[in-house]
């Protein structure tokens, strides 16, 4: 399980363990929050094509999909 507080994803960098479409390397640029001021969602852009995918923040503590940082 990835460890991180979620207040300090934004422009942290990831890499998915495994790549779709040679997307491998994705940051964080936008965080979705709801009423009680607690991180929803996060908007991950991918490096080579600046495709952007809205997911929960949560899954980025598995780690069968994603590292932190950039391997």
């Amino acid at each position: 399980m990835n460890k991180f507080n979620p207040r300090k994803l934004l422009n942290s960098k990831w890499t998915a363990v495994k790549p779709v479409k040679k997307e491998k390397h994705f940051l964080v640029t936008k965080l979705e929050f709801d009423e009680g001021s607690d991180v929803r969602r996060c908007l991950m852009e991918a490096v080579l094509s600046n495709r952007s995918e809205l997911i929960d923040w949560k899954e980025l503590e598995n780690e069968d999909n994603w590292v932190q940082g950039w391997k």
